[in-house]
């Protein structure tokens, strides 16, 4: 399925944000975390990730440091900070408003279906 450019621009903070929740990570594990929960439904590139998470940091929500991975090779790491706990909590309940409003009335629309077919 492809998502359309706006749904993926909406949801990559909340994302990301919920990931980071979970753990630090970096770029290409956080694509790869994405890409597998969604089944390969969603699929990143660095170019749409690198923006977000540069935006992010510079909004005080996330922040990074350099660490060596196992392989001695530095990456960059994110963490979620208090204040992208919040927007997170924040994200959250929209999106669950959006949620609720798109299948109540989806299950209005099919209980009038039903009930104009009787």
């Amino acid at each position: 399925m492809d998502l359309s450019k706006d749904l993926v621009a909406a949801s990559a903070t909340p994302l990301i944000l919920a990931i980071l929740r979970q753990h630090d990570s970096y770029g290409y594990e956080i694509i790869k975390t994405i890409k597998e929960t969604s089944s390969n439904e969603i699929v990143w590139t660095e170019g749409m990730l690198y923006p977000v998470l540069h935006r992010l940091e510079k909004n005080g929500l996330i922040e990074s440091y350099w660490k060596l991975s196992p392989e001695g090779r530095r990456r960059k790491y994110y963490r979620l900070k208090a204040k992208g706990l919040l927007e997170l909590e924040e994200h959250t309940k929209q999106w669950e408003l959006v949620y609720f409003v798109l299948s109540s009335t989806l299950n209005a629309s099919s209980k009038e279906r039903v009930d104009s077919d009787v």
